[in-house]
């Protein structure tokens, strides 16, 4: 039995409908569609993170080897023993929250600051081990659940369009068409949006690996000629690797002992919030796109993706990197035909791939890795059909899920608005009787949540 046989029997690739050839090519999509955290994570964390002793470059060289780590074994993980086709990587957002709130804004210790994310790590493998986390999953409404996958693609597009430039910051409106003409880089992607569309509409395997390799070489090949100038990075341009992160790592143990009880509970408090919504919309949402749940609206087996997760986001903070959580831009693989944990692998391996040449994997643009996240997006808008629109409350709370996550930038505000709105229309209807006791419990839990957040007593 040869290699490519081994993996079909070790991942039941065929009875997913798939091969190993298209399994790797999705592997592959979903890895140059994450690639950029690489470069985005350590960029963020850099800011908050100071070791002595160590100038700026290179603790942002220790983070990118953090990200690369605490990604490759969350993703492994997820291939291993949950056998779904979805990578994981230290998450946007919560990256943001750890470093300019928590450190900078609280001024938390950093090595605090990793203590927290590590303890919420703990906690969700010990709720996913006796099954509360897809216990309370299992109580979103259904319409949330059937419209959270259409939302996400709403969310993925409007950060595309933003990364292309095709839309831009605007005084009067928020935002407004932005002037692609006058950037190079965005015009180039805008072409390799369009290339890439082209190859998806032929039924071309690999249509957006190819967009992307083929509009980064362009791009590489215009800066080099002097065509596009210097302000684009490219692999000459960036500095060779070192891996040392011995400072970095185990740090979380010293931020144990810098504790004031109050503050860290309410920062583990809110990474919890935050990774638990966030991490159970991706899952939903990415599972919908690839006909994964059940007629519930359910994922079969959904504590072993939950568990890859929270081993993920505890190995991050022993490494030195803030929340890892499974990524969005997972659907670009399932788009290109992921079914199985093989396509995770390929992910995982590909992460370790890059330790070797960082550089160059992080010399692909934003203007062509943010491609699959357009193409992606308008192919996820398909999961509308499965909403019942004529229902008043499926319609309220759906409209609601999808709207909510790209206009406030976040899918656990999408999820909660979706969530909150359900039972109050089915009791303003008269059907309150249709709607589950924990249902209710959830509804008031984050209506209460973000009650208090707005005033302040919570992040």
């Amino acid at each position: 039995m040869g290699l490519s046989d081994t993996l079909a029997a070790r991942f039941d690739v065929e009875s997913h409908g798939s091969d190993v050839r298209t399994e790797i090519i999705a592997g592959l999509t979903t890895f140059l569609a994450m690639s950029y955290i690489i470069v985005v994570n350590p960029a963020i964390l850099s800011e908050a993170i100071q070791i002595e002793g160590y100038g700026q470059g290179e603790v942002f060289q220790m983070i990118a080897i953090a990200t690369i780590l605490s990604a490759a074994i969350a993703t492994a993980v997820m291939a291993l023993y949950a056998n779904r086709p979805f990578g994981l990587a230290p998450g946007l957002g919560l990256n943001a929250f750890f470093a300019y709130t928590v450190v900078l804004g609280l001024g938390v210790p950093w090595q605090t600051a990793l203590a927290a994310v590590f303890v919420e790590g703990v906690l969700f493998m010990l709720l996913t081990a006796v099954g509360a986390r897809e216990y309370v999953i299992r109580l979103f409404p259904e319409p949330v659940k059937r419209s959270v996958g259409a939302g996400i693609g709403l969310f993925l597009l409007f950060i595309g369009f933003q990364e292309l430039q095709l839309v831009v910051p605007d005084d009067a409106t928020l935002v407004t068409l932005g002037g692609i003409f006058g950037n190079p880089w965005a015009i180039l992607g805008l072409l390799g949006l369009a290339f890439t569309f082209a190859l998806w509409a032929r039924g071309i395997t690999g249509s957006i690996v190819i967009g992307i390799v083929t509009t980064s070489l362009v791009g590489w090949g215009l800066t080099l000629a002097g065509v596009f100038g210097r302000g684009t990075v490219t692999p000459e341009s960036l500095p060779s690797a070192q891996y040392d992160i011995t400072p970095l790592a185990g740090a979380f143990v010293d931020g144990l002992g810098q504790i004031d009880p109050l503050t860290f509970v309410l920062v583990v408090f809110t990474f919890f919030f935050v990774d638990f919504f966030d991490t159970a919309g991706t899952l939903i949402g990415v599972s919908q796109f690839g006909d994964f749940l059940d007629e519930d609206g359910d994922l079969p087996d959904m504590d072993k993706p939950l568990m890859a997760d929270a081993v993920g986001t505890t190995a991050g903070a022993v490494l030195g990197t803030s929340t890892v959580t499974t990524y969005i831009e997972s659907s670009t693989g399932v788009e290109e035909g992921g079914r199985t944990g093989l396509t995770a692998l390929v992910v995982a391996l590909l992460f370790l791939a890059s330790l070797a040449v960082i550089p160059v994997v992080a010399a692909i643009p934003a203007y062509a890795s943010f491609i699959a996240l357009i193409v992606v997006g308008v192919m996820m808008l398909q999961g509308l059909v499965e909403v019942d629109w004529q229902d008043p409350a499926w319609a309220v709370s759906a409209g609601l899920t999808v709207t909510v996550m790209p206009f406030a930038y976040s899918i656990a505000d999408g999820l909660a608005a979706g969530i909150v709105a359900y039972p109050l229309i089915k009791v303003a209807v008269g059907e309150y009787d249709e709607v589950a006791l924990g249902q209710y419990v959830i509804a008031a839990l984050l209506a209460a949540y973000y009650v208090l957040q707005t005033r302040g007593v919570i992040f």
